[in-house]
Parts: C-alpha cells; sequence; structure tokens
C-alpha cells in the first residue's frame, strides 16, 4: 500500500499540515485560512484573534509555576505561492492542494507543496493544541502575505506582543539556523504608449510559448544559475527581429516577484512567408537553451504556434527600447558577502514583464543584506529603465535583519540541537527576507532564531518537504517551549 501524508510522523504536525493543504491560501486571497485559524484557536479555548494587517494572533497562559519564564513567540506566514506546472488546472483560490509521498520527500502534485510555510503553521498549532507541554508565556504570530510584500509584518504594530523571544518557524534547511537576512526592494518600471496597427506586409501572428525552466526561489536559489523565462525569450526575440522583421504585440512572463520565472509567452506578427524561418530560429534556440543549461534544467521548449491576428502591435521603436532593456537589465547574484564569500550579498530578480494594450511594466525584486549595495542596485536599475524612456517606482523597501552572535536564544537552541543530535547547528545569515528584521523595528531588541525542516525548491511546482527533518525540527521547537531561555 502507498504511503499518504496520513502516515508520516510526527502525527501532530503533519495532521495540521493535512488540513491547511485543504485550505485555498494563496497570496492575497487569505480569507479562508484567517477563519480556519481563528476557528482553530477557539477550538481548543485559546486566546486568538485578528489584527488590522491580517495577521492572526494566539496567546496562551503559561502552566502554573512557570508564569517568570520569558515569553516565547513561535512565529510564521499563513500564506503559499502559487506556482503549477504549464499544464495543470488547478485554482489556488478553491482547490485543495493535492499531495504525494515519493520515497523520503512530500511534493504536491504539478503545484507548489505549501510547505513554506505551512509547516511552520503547522508546528505552532500542535504545540498550542498539546495540554501536556509544560511552559512559560507563549503566543503565536501567523502573517498574513509574507510572499507578496510581507504585508502582514510591515502591519503588525508595537504592543500586540508580549514576549522577548521569537522562533521564527521560516528557514528551509534543518540544522542551519539563522541570525540574519537580506533587505528587499521592489523596483517596477512603466511606460504607456500609442499601440499601432500590424505594419504593411505582416499577415500573420504566432505565439511563442518557452516553458520547462525550474523557476525556484528568488533568494535562496538565484545562485543556482537557473534560466530566466523573461531573459531567455529576449535573446530570441531579439534575433527574430533581425531576421524576421516580428512585430510584437503582447509579452507575458513571470506571475511572482519572488520567484524566478519559468515560463514566458508572447505574441508576434510577420509576413507569412517568415513563419517557418521563425519557427528554425525558434528550434536553434531551444536546443541552445537545453545545451548552456544541461546540467541545470530539464527539457526547455520554445514552440511556435499559430495565433490570431492582433489588431494593434507595440510600435518599432517603443519595442526596440524594452527588448533591449530586457536584455541589459541585471538579473542574478551581483555580488557574495565579501566576510562570507558562498553567501550571497545582493541580487535582483527579474520577476514579471507584462507588455500589452498600450502599457507596459516590468517587476524587479532587488535583495541585499547591505542597505548601501541594495541602493547602489536599485539606481544602476533605475538608470537601465530610465535610458528606454520608462518611469520607475521604488516600494515595499525594508533593511536586513542584523545578526546577534551573542544571542541567548540561539545559545539555548544550539545546545538543545547538540544534546537532542550529538552536532552543533550550522549558523548562517540567509539571501531571503524573513520577517524578523520587520517585527524588529517596531519590537526592537527582541531576541530572534530562524530554522526550519529541509525544503527543496520552494516558489516552483517541484517544492518538497524531506519528511524525517520534520520530526527533528519539531522536536527542537518543543524542547525550546518546554525548557526555554535564561
Amino acid at each position: 500500500m502507498a504511503i499518504t501524508i496520513k502516515d508520516l510522523q510526527p502525527r501532530e504536525v503533519w495532521k495540521h499540515f493535512e488540513a491547511l493543504t485543504q485550505v485555498p491560501r494563496p497570496s492575497g486571497h487569505l480569507e479562508k485560512v484567517q477563519k480556519f485559524l481563528l476557528d482553530f484557536g477557539k477550538s481548543i479555548n485559546v486566546e486568538t484573534w485578528q489584527d488590522e494587517a491580517g495577521n492572526i494572533i494566539m496567546r496562551k497562559p503559561a502552566t502554573p509555576g512557570l508564569e517568570g519564564r520569558k515569553g516565547i513567540i513561535l512565529q510564521a506566514h499563513m500564506d503559499m505561492v502559487p506556482q503549477k506546472t504549464p499544464d495543470s488546472k488547478h485554482n489556488f483560490e478553491t482547490d485543495p492542494i493535492e499531495t504525494v509521498v515519493k520515497g523520503d520527500w512530500l511534493y504536491a502534485n504539478d503545484t507548489t507543496l505549501g510547505a513554506d510555510n505551512g509547516l511552520g503553521v503547522a508546528a505552532i498549532m500542535a504545540i498550542f493544541e498539546d495540554a501536556t507541554l509544560q511552559h512559560g508565556p507563549l503566543e503565536a504570530l501567523i502573517t498574513a502575505d509574507e510572499e507578496t510584500g510581507m504585508y502582514g509584518a510591515f502591519g503588525l504594530k508595537g504592543g500586540e506582543l508580549q514576549g522577548e523571544l521569537l522562533l521564527n518557524l521560516d528557514s528551509e534547511e534543518e540544522g542551519v539556523m539563522y541570525i540574519g537576512c537580506a533587505g528587499g526592494l521592489d523596483i517596477t518600471a512603466k511606460m504607456e504608449f500609442m499601440e499601432v496597427e500590424p505594419y504593411e506586409g505582416e499577415d500573420a501572428a504566432v505565439k511563442v510559448q518557452l516553458k520547462g525552466l525550474r523557476g525556484g526561489h528568488s533568494g535562496l536559489e538565484i545562485n543556482a544559475g537557473r534560466g530566466n523565462a523573461n531573459k531567455l525569450m529576449a535573446r530570441f526575440v531579439r534575433e527574430a527581429m533581425d531576421e524576421c522583421a516580428v512585430s510584437l504585440a503582447s509579452w507575458h512572463g513571470g506571475n511572482m516577484r519572488n520567484a524566478i520565472p519559468a515560463s514566458c509567452e508572447v505574441v508576434l506578427t510577420l509576413a507569412a512567408e517568415g513563419v517557418e524561418e521563425l519557427k528554425a530560429i525558434a528550434a536553434k534556440y531551444e536546443a541552445l537553451y537545453n545545451s548552456e543549461y544541461a546540467t541545470i534544467e530539464e527539457g526547455i521548449t520554445l514552440t511556435v504556434t499559430e495565433a490570431e491576428m492582433p489588431e494593434t502591435v507595440v510600435p518599432e521603436e517603443i519595442q526596440d527600447n524594452l527588448i533591449d532593456v530586457i536584455l541589459a537589465c541585471h538579473d542574478g547574484v551581483l555580488r557574495f558577502i565579501p566576510t562570507i564569500p558562498d553567501t550571497v550579498e545582493t541580487s535582483s530578480n527579474l520577476s514579471i514583464v507584462t507588455i500589452d494594450e498600450g502599457s507596459a511594466e516590468v517587476n524587479i525584486l532587488a535583495r541585499s543584506s547591505c542597505d548601501t549595495m541594495k541602493e547602489f542596485l536599485a539606481l544602476q536599475l533605475s538608470s537601465c529603465f530610465a535610458m528606454a524612456g520608462m518611469k520607475v517606482e521604488l516600494s515595499g523597501g525594508y533593511s536586513g535583519w542584523q545578526p546577534n552572535v551573542n544571542s541567548p536564544l540561539l545559545a539555548a537552541l544550539k545546545g538543545a540541537y547538540n544534546e537532542m543530535f550529538g552536532k552543533e547547528p550550522d549558523v548562517r545569515v540567509i539571501h531571503a527576507g524573513l520577517e524578523c528584521g520587520i517585527i524588529s523595528t517596531n519590537y526592537p531588541g527582541m531576541d530572534m532564531v530562524s530554522f526550519g525542516p529541509t525544503l527543496m525548491s520552494p516558489h516552483s511546482p517541484t517544492e518538497r518537504v524531506e519528511i524525517p527533518t520534520v520530526e527533528k525540527f519539531y522536536s527542537l521547537v518543543k524542547a525550546l517551549v518546554v525548557n526555554g531561555v535564561l
């Protein structure tokens, strides 16, 4: 008999994660999961409420006699990244996630799994439900819309929480404890233009689709050398413009600011006699991309199919500027931390490109653990888009979380980990946006550490969690809750 999620241990965690998979919770559509969490708190008779930012907060009194301990806050986020394979019919706003066990790994069926950060939420639920645990004051902070802009963390007010110690349960490598993270900044370039009718001699239209890229987390996997669908499509379109005199009617690439874009689709117009040459160019680039990314990507496809003739296209001079800026703008790692040369310091992700109906918009998420380098990257990108005649907006900026190597919470976690598993955990700074840095702005001095089970390829349809690491992760959470911090 095949193993399913119902057979996994520790059951007290997996049952809650399984329940979460049945509740649609893509970023921006959290009403169902908010109600689910409020109902859960009510069902276990724990004080539970939703704040103005949409966060769910729970508070559980200390076990009698342990009221003097430092209060512990367990923190995770409720939303998940909605990514799926091109052929999947899944609707993230209505459909449950289908889970599949493959050896030691749990996957979803052609979608993101939501272990980022559903397993953190499930661990919190398990701790709060367990009436046998002896513990000091406990709180839970389950934030809203972390994946699209950390809006819940930004909206959290000072004074809402009482605890002194925060366990962020949103990291993705078991045995690693994070004490610092990168800051981030959203860069949006926009342009409006007057569309024109297809040029003389253009009597055919084609849809070009680039698929098969792995995508992935734009922070954790930005140094993995993966293909960016917008960049790869721009290379092809540039040659198609030169060799086949195509015009661009529309462009849709990527759909999440913090996910490396895995697919892209454009509509081009051209003379009918040039379609076969265009198909040959597409075949050449498909082979080229599969050769260039042979050890990284699997099965990149670049297909050309007949499309309905559009009424308008992008003017030639605007088209040239847009393709040039997509090719020229920075994407990927800019610099590694000089003192920690195996950790990315500064990067950008050319995440979403939309050109249609007289407007063009490019979205980039820049990350850096060094504020001045983040500012430099923003200036570099802004200058690039300004040369293409685009208006640039900077928004959602936040500083990184500065590490505290002398943290009492870190010392307690390292001691517990060593005692339980017979080895020291790694202590690192992560090139991703954790909510700790934002929360600390309203709670200065709060002691924080981030850790979690092992996840691979979050923010992509191949997201998976290593099942045995969940038990180690939960055991550590439980040990810290029970033993407290001096």
